[in-house]
């Protein structure tokens, strides 16, 4: 498994448009057979920060898999406007320090 971690800074008033535009985009990640899980978060202490992080079957499952596939198309052209605003777009791999606990979300 390879976890991606995208760090956008959106500011305030594309706060609708941008949350807006990954709840389409989910869509086509739920679709994909390489996507995990996801989840987006908004920094508490700073309204204009958020992280996407997103759990990949492989490097390749998302660059490949995912990206040459077809929903990329449709994934990218939803969340397109918002790439400028990406301060930050890596993978990473998960180590064997974790927690058993699951986190539950809150609104």
């Amino acid at each position: 498994m390879i976890v991606e971690y995208v760090r956008y800074t959106i500011p305030d008033e594309q706060h609708h448009a941008f949350m807006n535009a990954y709840r389409e985009a989910s869509d086509e990640l739920d679709a994909s057979p390489h996507c995990l899980a996801y989840e987006l978060s908004r920094c508490s202490e700073q309204s204009t920060r958020y992280v996407l992080r997103i759990e990949w079957d492989s490097l390749n499952g998302h660059l490949v898999g995912f990206r040459k596939g077809p929903s990329f198309p449709s994934f990218c052209a939803k969340v397109r406007p918002f790439f400028e605003h990406i301060d930050d777009m890596s993978h990473f791999l998960v180590t064997d320090i974790v927690s058993p606990r699951e986190v539950a979300a809150t609104p």
